[in-house]
């Protein structure tokens, strides 16, 4: 009998990108066998800041890693959850606003799984953005 192929989803902003991106794409793709990694258009600028990079740059910076199969835009994270044919949903342990809340319900709703991913311990983009604060860059 042949072994059903696992679809994997997570998401992200994906702005400053770092090795802490990386591993997270990296052990996303550990649980799947097809991953899509929907990169976050923020429209509203609901994080209060301004992107270094476009949608589509951040997109493209996304497709070129090895372990991505597919790269798609979101806005919000539930709606994304609810258009996509997915059977786990890899999020982060700071993904939890009420737009995820939803997306967790839509998972436990329809028998989806789900798996957060840890951290790497001192990267992320807020720690990034701070260091070029202080040298004005």
């Amino acid at each position: 009998m042949e072994r059903r192929m696992i679809k994997g989803i997570t998401v992200g902003v994906f702005d400053i990108f770092h090795l802490g991106h990386l591993n997270m794409i990296r052990n996303a793709k550990a649980n799947c066998d097809h991953l899509t990694v929907a990169v976050h258009d923020d429209k509203l600028n609901s994080k209060g800041i301004e992107f270094l990079y476009s949608l589509t740059q951040r997109m493209e910076i996304v497709e070129s890693i090895k372990f991505v199969d597919t790269v798609v835009a979101y806005e919000r994270v539930d709606l994304l959850l609810e258009q996509s044919n997915f059977d786990i949903f890899l999020y982060g342990p700071d993904q939890n606003h009420q737009y995820f809340q939803r997306a967790f319900d839509y998972c436990d709703r329809n028998n989806k799984d789900m798996k957060m991913l840890q951290r790497t311990d001192g990267i992320s983009s807020t720690i990034f953005r701070k260091v070029l604060e202080k040298k004005n860059v």
